[in-house]
């Protein structure tokens, strides 16, 4: 146990050393990447851009963690066995694997503590990133999603239109159960619409089966100026790819909503199936640091007498990043329906879990 424990707190100040190097890197970079955009803005002063850079440091950190998981067991193989500490635990009867049981435990709570209490965190920040992008570009989200069903805005130099509606086709541009609710430039109201069905066409909504309301005519009650018809057209100038685009990434989103926010996306007709492959995948981050352990362990437990540690330390990299762009290339698969989501999710964790830990019991134990 006292072995378990010296192994884990070394393996604990390598992680945390590494990280906070990648967060001075990513600080510092994100500045200059807030200066580069935002320098020349009136609204965006010194201060403001300190604070996109501080907000932008959590996602990517976030995104790096496995980077940061195999440099930190690289860090820490090669300090132990620089010191013939390995040597020494072997010959006190102590074999690889039962070296990598702490490292490789705290690997996996580090995964379930970034997944349930640092993804939040990330959400929150992603999300406050966005609201001050878009205040200072100029620009608002264009669609919501709730239990009352999505929400459309769009705007023109008339004013600004809402577009409720209860649910719509995969890609958002038809519309079912449909509302419309136009406002003028001094926020008063000027008409309603119902309507049974809204098809979005180039430049304009296609309505079908509607009823409008005028609220900015002489009429003393709207009902009797109003009026139904089968077909007509309203001016827009929304496009399919606004509409898709409006969702933002899953990552904004903290994994306990996640599923509430899925149930939604798919009762208004919309297809989750970008977010339900992101929510497996946070779900299986444990196994993937814990795979990146054993990566890093696998090629640099050896004493660094026998040489080529620096041909070792690239061949981990390498396996590591081919891991990580496996992963990344399966959930691509997964969001485009190509393969399941499950196994898009879960396949390549544990794929890369077990290869490595092949590898360990090849040249360590076997």
């Amino acid at each position: 146990m006292t072995l378990h424990l010296y192994f884990g707190r070394r393996f604990l100040k390598s992680f945390f050393s590494v990280l906070m190097i990648f967060f001075a890197i990513l600080m510092l970079t994100g500045l200059i990447e807030q200066i580069r955009r935002y320098g020349g803005s009136d609204d965006a002063g010194f201060g403001t851009l300190v604070l996109l850079a501080i907000l932008s440091v959590p996602s990517a950190l976030y995104r790096i963690l496995p980077l940061v998981m195999i440099l930190a067991t690289l860090s820490l193989c090669l300090g132990l066995a620089r010191s013939s500490e390995l040597v020494v635990a072997r010959a006190a009867g102590r074999s690889a694997m039962a070296s990598l049981v702490a490292p490789t435990t705290l690997a996996i709570l580090l995964g379930m503590v970034a997944v349930a209490a640092i993804n939040p965190i990330v959400a929150a920040t992603t999300k406050q990133y966005e609201a001050v992008t878009n205040r200072i570009d100029g620009e608002a989200s264009t669609l919501s999603v709730s239990e009352e069903g999505l929400w459309l805005r769009q705007g023109s130099p008339d004013g600004q239109t809402v577009i409720r509606a209860e649910r719509s086709n995969l890609d958002g541009t038809t519309l079912y159960g449909v509302s419309f609710l136009g406002f003028s430039t001094d926020g008063s109201p000027t008409y309603r619409i119902e309507a049974e069905q809204a098809e979005l066409v180039e430049g304009a909504w296609s309505i079908k089966n509607a009823k409008e309301w005028r609220f900015d005519t002489d009429a003393i009650i709207p009902e009797l100026a109003s009026f139904e018809t089968s077909a007509f057209s309203l001016a827009s100038n929304l496009t399919r790819n606004q509409i898709l685009d409006s969702f933002g990434t899953p990552s904004a989103i903290p994994i306990w909503e996640l599923p509430a926010f899925i149930d939604r996306l798919e009762a208004a007709g919309f297809s989750a199936r970008i977010h339900r492959t992101f929510f497996h995948m946070e779900l299986a981050l444990p196994i993937l640091l814990a795979a990146m352990v054993l990566v890093g362990a696998g090629f640099t437990m050896r004493h660094t007498r026998f040489g080529r540690t620096g041909v070792m330390v690239l061949s981990a990299l390498a396996l590591g990043f081919t891991l990580y762009f496996i992963r990344n290339f399966a959930a691509i698969l997964g969001e485009n329906g190509q393969i399941p989501v499950i196994l898009a999710a879960w396949g390549p964790p544990i794929a890369a879990l077990l290869l490595p830990l092949g590898l360990l019991l090849h040249l360590e134990d076997g």
